[in-house]
This record gives C-alpha cells, structure tokens and sequence, in this order.
C-alpha cells in the first residue's frame, strides 16, 4: 500500500474500534467517518443510503447491523470490516479509478474465479455436474490472479465451482496468506464440518453463500436426497460458532413462489442467513434445461417481494438481474466484475462461457484490453431499461454480436456451444420479460430520468 493507504487505513481500523465500544450511539457517526475517508466519492450513493436507513432504530436495517455485534464473532466482524469497506470498497475503489483512467478499460471490485469443477453433487440443470474432476488451478494460479488483481485495486474475491470447498486446505492458505482481503465462495455447504469453521474463525476473512433452492423438497429436487438435511446441519456449526454466512438461491419455474415467500426469508433469517443473493436460472450448456427458466410472472414476483422485504426484514438481499437499475445495467465483464473458471479462461461473466484470454497465457490486465471485454465497455448498459440488462436473458442478439465481433470462442470443457444456439434457448424469455419490465421501470420513475439523463 501506499503511505496515504497505510494512513487511512489506520484511521479506518480506529474509527472501527471505536465503534465497537458503543455501537448504539456510534454507527451514525462512523458513517461520517467512513465518508471523511472517501475523498473520490466512491460509496457516496450508498452511504447517504445506508444513513437514511439506519436513522430508525426500530427499523430491519438497524437491526440487521446490531445483529452483526450480538452474533457475530468479534474479531471476525473487525477483519470483514477492515477487509470489505476500507480495502476492497474505499482503497481498492480508488485504485479502480485510477487504473480504469490509465488503461481506459474495465478493472472490476470482485474476480469470481473457480479453483476446480469437480463437485459432490449433480445438480439438475447444472453444467458443472458433467464436468467433474477435470479441470483444476493450482494454488500458485489462484495466488497469481489475486496478486495482480490487487495492485488494480480489487481485493474482493469469490470462489464459485463445481464444488470450491473441495479445495478447502488452498483456499485457507489464501485467506492467510491474502489476510487484506475478503473472501466468499458460493457453496452447497455439504464439506462444512466443525473442523473447517474453526479455520473461518482462524482466518476470519472467509465468508460462505450457502446455495438452497427453498425447503427441503424444492433442494433435494435439484440437488439431491439429503442436501436440505446436509445444509442445516452447516448453518447450525456456522451459527454456533458465530461464523457470518449467507444464503444463494437460484429460483426457477419449479420453485419462485417458495423462494420469494416471506415463510422462506423468515426461515433462513432464523437459521442465521445475513444476506442473500438471487439469481434466475440460466439454460447454459448444451445439456441445460430451458423449462427450468423462470416465467416474466415469476421474474416479477421475485422484482416485488425482494423489494417489499428490504423494507421489513433483516437481511441484506442482492437480486443478480432485477437490480439492475441500482447498479445502471450488466456488471459483467470487468465493469464490477468477472469469471475465471477452473480452466483458466477468463470470462466476462459466471453464465457467459466465451473468453479471447486465459490466465495462463495472459495478465489479468491484458484480458481487461481484449476484444471481447472492450465490447462490454463499449455497449454496456445493454438498454436503457435497466431492470433488462443482460446481453444473453434480456436483450436478444446483443451477446451474439459482441462474442462474433470480438472472436471470442465456447470454454464450455465437454460440449462447445455456439453463442446463436445458446442466445436462441433465451429469445421468448426476453421476449416475454421486455413488456413487463418496460412498465416495471415507468412506474418506478426511473424511465422519466434515464429519459432525461440521456437528452
């Protein structure tokens, strides 16, 4: 770090102590703090967000924060603080800046990398389940990513897979060795056992999404006999040992009416869940499933649920496509992030298997400047309507034209897909999303001002 990063740095770290010795009479004034520090603006919007929110004390967004001093372990929140705000959100975000200016290319807040594809499951629909233990990156490949991901300024990192906690010991020895930055990993949680939660709270920089598909009915029916069993019995270790943790949940036709339920978000809240990512399923690979693809009543459904919970309850949601309109549209290909998978090809995104680089022939730097990643700078937004941002599920052709014009050719390991066949499984499914999310977005407002912004 440079001498003014180590310095705010410490500042932050004293304003966090600081804070821990009376959180109820001094959140509100590390907010203060906090935008003290962030002389480039870079979480402005949040913060004036995150403050309005937590004006009322007997509001679900205070009581989510106070929940994170009365069941967290404390020198895990301290490091996930430090971690997350300072290093991957204020210093990492200036760095970002600076970078994305010299370069005039994307440089993204998080890398979702894959160490391996093997898994312990065979979930349906799934297109890791056909590759097995085929692909890998060794540790010295996982240190090199993060190494140079870090002097671009992110030092936010997501494993995702196959199964990540197949390489438990390797990704331990990187949380050590990597102890400025924040790790998560999108996990079915069935390798949790009580001798790798000590190691979280070792580490204390290692958060998992526990990936559940509803009850147990609607898992085991994508995941298998006894995963919904095997999942409790990881939140339960987790919770006992004051291990924060989070929940993924991918809803598709078969399950969207539970997922969005509030029987659902209270149960997971009472098991422990801090936050929660919603993603739609998507028909990727050769062997996907498109009846899975959630209906546009469905996609709605969940629109207005998660937004009616964020109000109510205390967990912190995050919906990979219908929130789109916070974050202007795609964050895919290195705009806020991108994906490495176990093969090493690095892609713009977790369900876009097409790359021009890989990490063992190129720098992370050199991807950034590739054909293809510099045709998501150039189009992105993909539509004014940001509740329809995806060039794959939102905006038929998009993705087509920029992997043709880019030359970017299917990683997928077993069975290569063209990008027409794979764009083709999603044209009714955007078809029918593009009315409903066109009124979605008038009522909201937000068309008025993108409207404006752009005239």
């Amino acid at each position: 770090m440079t001498m003014i990063e180590l310095l705010e740095s410490y500042g932050l770290k004293k304003v966090l102590s600081y804070l821990d010795a009376d959180p109820d009479n001094n959140i509100p004034k590390i907010l203060d703090w906090v935008e003290k520090f962030d002389r480039d603006g870079v979480v402005e919007k949040q913060l004036n967000t995150i403050k309005k929110s937590l004006k009322d004390k007997d509001g679900n967004w205070y009581k989510l924060t106070k929940s994170l001093y009365t069941d967290i372990d404390p020198e895990v929140r301290k490091k996930i603080f430090e971690n997350f705000i300072i290093n991957a959100t204020i210093i990492g975000g200036q760095r970002q800046r600076k970078a994305r200016a010299e370069n005039e290319c994307n440089i993204p807040w998080a890398i979702l990398m894959d160490p391996t594809s093997a898994c312990n499951l065979h979930c349906t629909g799934c297109w890791a389940a056909d590759y097995g233990n085929k692909m890998n990156m060794d540790y010295e490949t996982l240190d090199n990513i993060i190494n140079q991901g870090k002097k671009l300024g992110t030092f936010m990192y997501i494993y995702s897979g196959g199964e990540p906690l197949v390489r438990k010991k390797d990704i331990i020895k990187l949380c050590e060795k990597h102890n400025d930055c924040a790790f998560l990993a999108f996990t079915n949680s069935t390798l949790i056992d009580e001798e790798f939660a000590d190691d979280m709270l070792r580490v204390k920089n290692f958060i998992p999404a526990i990936s559940v598909e509803g009850f147990e009915d609607e898992t085991d029916f994508r995941r298998g006999n006894g995963t919904y069993k095997a999942i409790i019995k990881a939140m339960e270790i987790l919770k006992n040992k004051k291990l924060p943790f989070g929940i993924s949940c991918c809803y598709t036709r078969k399950n969207a009416d539970v997922i969005g339920s509030e029987k659902y978000f209270d149960d997971m809240i009472k098991k422990g869940a801090k936050f929660a990512w919603f993603f739609t399923y998507m028909p990727v690979g050769t062997d996907a499933v498109p009846e899975l693809l959630a209906t546009a009543e469905q996609r709605e459904y969940m629109y207005h649920q998660i937004r009616e919970f964020r109000k109510t309850k205390p967990i912190f949601t995050l919906d990979f496509w219908n929130d789109g309109e916070y974050v202007d549209g795609c964050i895919a290909g290195g705009r806020c992030y991108l994906h490495i998978n176990a093969s090493g090809d690095i892609e713009p995104c977790a369900f876009i298997h097409y790359s021009d680089a890989n990490i063992h022939k190129n720098t992370l730097l050199e991807a950034y400047k590739n054909p293809l990643f510099m045709q998501y700078r150039q189009n992105q937004p993909f539509n004014k309507n940001h509740l329809r941002p995806c060039p794959l599920l939102d905006n038929a052709g998009r993705l087509t034209d920029m992997v043709e014009k880019s030359g970017a050719a299917s990683t997928d390991f077993i069975s290569p897909e063209n990008v027409r066949n794979l764009s083709a499984k999603c044209s009714d499914a955007a078809a029918n999303w593009a009315p409903v999310a066109d009124k979605l977005w008038e009522e909201s407002g937000k068309c008025f001002d993108c409207k404006k912004r752009s005239s």
